[in-house]
Protein backbone atom coordinates (compact mmCIF):
# COMPACT_ATOMS: atom_id res chain seq x y z
CA UNK A 1 0.00 0.00 0.00
CA UNK A 2 1.46 3.51 -0.64
CA UNK A 3 0.24 7.00 0.76
CA UNK A 4 0.72 10.32 -0.37
CA UNK A 5 2.00 12.74 2.18
CA UNK A 6 2.92 16.22 2.57
CA UNK A 7 6.09 16.43 4.44
CA UNK A 8 7.64 19.85 4.75
CA UNK A 9 5.94 21.28 2.22
CA UNK A 10 6.99 18.69 -0.42
CA UNK A 11 4.49 15.85 -1.60
CA UNK A 12 5.56 12.05 -1.56
CA UNK A 13 4.24 8.97 -2.13
CA UNK A 14 5.62 6.37 0.50
CA UNK A 15 5.09 3.06 0.25
CA UNK A 16 3.64 1.60 4.34
CA UNK A 17 5.02 -1.34 5.73
CA UNK A 18 2.46 -1.35 8.84
CA UNK A 19 4.90 -2.14 11.71
CA UNK A 20 6.74 1.08 10.70
CA UNK A 21 6.23 4.86 12.23
CA UNK A 22 6.37 8.25 11.18
CA UNK A 23 9.72 8.55 13.09
CA UNK A 24 11.12 5.74 11.89
CA UNK A 25 10.49 6.53 7.83
CA UNK A 26 11.83 10.78 8.18
CA UNK A 27 14.53 9.42 9.94
CA UNK A 28 15.62 6.18 7.93
CA UNK A 29 14.68 6.64 4.88
CA UNK A 30 14.46 10.25 4.27
CA UNK A 31 17.33 11.38 6.36
CA UNK A 32 15.80 14.02 8.13
CA UNK A 33 17.57 13.51 11.50
CA UNK A 34 16.59 16.29 13.51
CA UNK A 35 14.06 14.37 15.09
CA UNK A 36 14.95 11.71 18.07
CA UNK A 37 13.93 8.83 19.27
CA UNK A 38 13.64 9.02 23.28
CA UNK A 39 11.58 6.36 24.54
CA UNK A 40 9.40 4.83 21.75
CA UNK A 41 6.11 5.04 23.68
CA UNK A 42 5.40 8.93 22.98
CA UNK A 43 6.24 9.85 26.48
CA UNK A 44 9.08 12.02 25.98
CA UNK A 45 8.56 14.29 23.10
CA UNK A 46 11.98 14.08 21.16
CA UNK A 47 10.28 12.92 18.43
CA UNK A 48 7.55 15.81 18.54
CA UNK A 49 6.84 16.52 15.02
CA UNK A 50 3.43 18.64 13.48
CA UNK A 51 0.72 16.99 12.17
CA UNK A 52 -1.52 18.84 10.24
CA UNK A 53 -0.39 21.54 12.72
CA UNK A 54 -0.60 20.21 15.91
CA UNK A 55 2.08 18.99 17.67
CA UNK A 56 2.64 14.91 17.62
CA UNK A 57 5.17 12.34 19.14
CA UNK A 58 5.56 10.84 15.47
CA UNK A 59 7.34 7.41 17.38
CA UNK A 60 4.18 5.62 18.24
CA UNK A 61 2.36 7.67 14.62
CA UNK A 62 1.89 5.02 12.42
CA UNK A 63 2.80 5.74 8.52
CA UNK A 64 -0.50 4.47 7.26
CA UNK A 65 -2.31 7.00 9.47
CA UNK A 66 -1.09 10.74 7.80
CA UNK A 67 -2.40 9.53 4.27
CA UNK A 68 -3.38 12.90 2.76
CA UNK A 69 -2.11 15.11 5.47
CA UNK A 70 0.26 17.41 6.43
CA UNK A 71 3.85 16.79 8.44
CA UNK A 72 5.86 19.07 9.33
CA UNK A 73 9.44 18.26 10.82
CA UNK A 74 12.39 20.47 12.86
CA UNK A 75 13.68 21.02 9.43
CA UNK A 76 10.72 22.32 8.30
CA UNK A 77 9.78 24.99 10.96
CA UNK A 78 13.17 26.59 9.64
CA UNK A 79 11.41 28.47 6.70
CA UNK A 80 8.14 29.29 9.52
CA UNK A 81 8.27 32.46 10.74
CA UNK A 82 7.02 31.38 13.95
CA UNK A 83 9.36 28.57 14.18
CA UNK A 84 12.62 30.44 13.07
CA UNK A 85 11.63 33.24 16.17
CA UNK A 86 11.33 29.99 18.59
CA UNK A 87 14.47 28.59 17.52
CA UNK A 88 15.95 31.92 17.59
CA UNK A 89 14.57 32.74 21.40
CA UNK A 90 15.70 28.82 22.60
CA UNK A 91 19.49 29.78 21.12
CA UNK A 92 19.06 33.08 23.36
CA UNK A 93 17.96 31.98 26.46
CA UNK A 94 20.37 29.22 26.49
CA UNK A 95 17.70 26.85 26.34
CA UNK A 96 19.31 24.07 24.69
CA UNK A 97 22.01 22.83 26.96
CA UNK A 98 23.01 19.11 25.20
CA UNK A 99 20.06 19.53 22.63
CA UNK A 100 18.57 15.92 22.22
CA UNK A 101 15.27 17.16 22.65
CA UNK A 102 15.58 20.91 21.73
CA UNK A 103 13.68 19.98 18.07
CA UNK A 104 10.87 18.28 20.03
CA UNK A 105 10.37 20.97 22.43
CA UNK A 106 11.05 23.30 19.46
CA UNK A 107 8.38 21.76 17.38
CA UNK A 108 6.01 21.58 20.59
CA UNK A 109 6.56 25.20 21.12
CA UNK A 110 6.27 26.51 17.49
CA UNK A 111 2.54 24.14 17.25
CA UNK A 112 1.43 25.79 20.69
CA UNK A 113 1.91 29.47 19.30
CA UNK A 114 0.96 28.67 15.87
CA UNK A 115 -2.36 27.90 17.15
CA UNK A 116 -2.46 29.49 20.28
CA UNK A 117 -0.58 32.90 20.01
CA UNK A 118 -1.30 34.55 23.42
CA UNK A 119 -0.87 31.42 25.86
CA UNK A 120 -0.87 31.91 29.48
CA UNK A 121 2.34 30.61 31.12
CA UNK A 122 0.01 27.98 32.66
CA UNK A 123 -0.92 26.65 29.31
CA UNK A 124 2.42 26.79 28.03
CA UNK A 125 3.42 24.60 31.07
CA UNK A 126 0.93 22.40 29.98
CA UNK A 127 1.96 21.87 26.07
CA UNK A 128 5.32 21.58 27.37
CA UNK A 129 4.80 18.89 29.96
CA UNK A 130 4.87 16.33 27.39
CA UNK A 131 8.16 16.96 26.21
CA UNK A 132 10.89 15.53 28.87
CA UNK A 133 14.55 17.53 29.30
CA UNK A 134 17.23 15.68 31.47
CA UNK A 135 19.43 18.62 31.18
CA UNK A 136 17.03 20.66 33.69
CA UNK A 137 16.53 23.85 31.33
CA UNK A 138 12.97 23.66 31.94
CA UNK A 139 13.02 27.43 32.69
CA UNK A 140 14.77 28.57 30.33
CA UNK A 141 12.48 26.70 27.58
CA UNK A 142 9.77 28.32 29.13
CA UNK A 143 10.84 32.01 29.45
CA UNK A 144 11.95 31.24 25.59
CA UNK A 145 9.04 30.28 24.65
CA UNK A 146 7.05 33.63 26.85
CA UNK A 147 9.36 35.51 24.66
CA UNK A 148 8.04 34.58 21.75
CA UNK A 149 4.53 35.18 22.74
CA UNK A 150 5.34 38.61 24.08
CA UNK A 151 6.90 39.23 20.27
CA UNK A 152 3.70 37.67 18.83
CA UNK A 153 1.78 39.77 20.99
CA UNK A 154 3.48 43.22 19.93
CA UNK A 155 3.40 42.28 16.35
CA UNK A 156 -0.78 41.81 16.70
CA UNK A 157 -0.79 45.35 18.00
CA UNK A 158 1.53 47.00 16.11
Amino acid sequence: MSISVSINGQQRVLEVDESRSLLDIIRNDLFLSGSHFGCGGGDCGACMMLLDGRPVTSCNVPLWSVDKRDVTTIEGLREAEIGSKVMRAFVEAGAAQCGYCTSGMVVAATGLLMNHPHPSEQVIRQQMDANLCRCGSHLRILKAIVRVADDLQQDTES
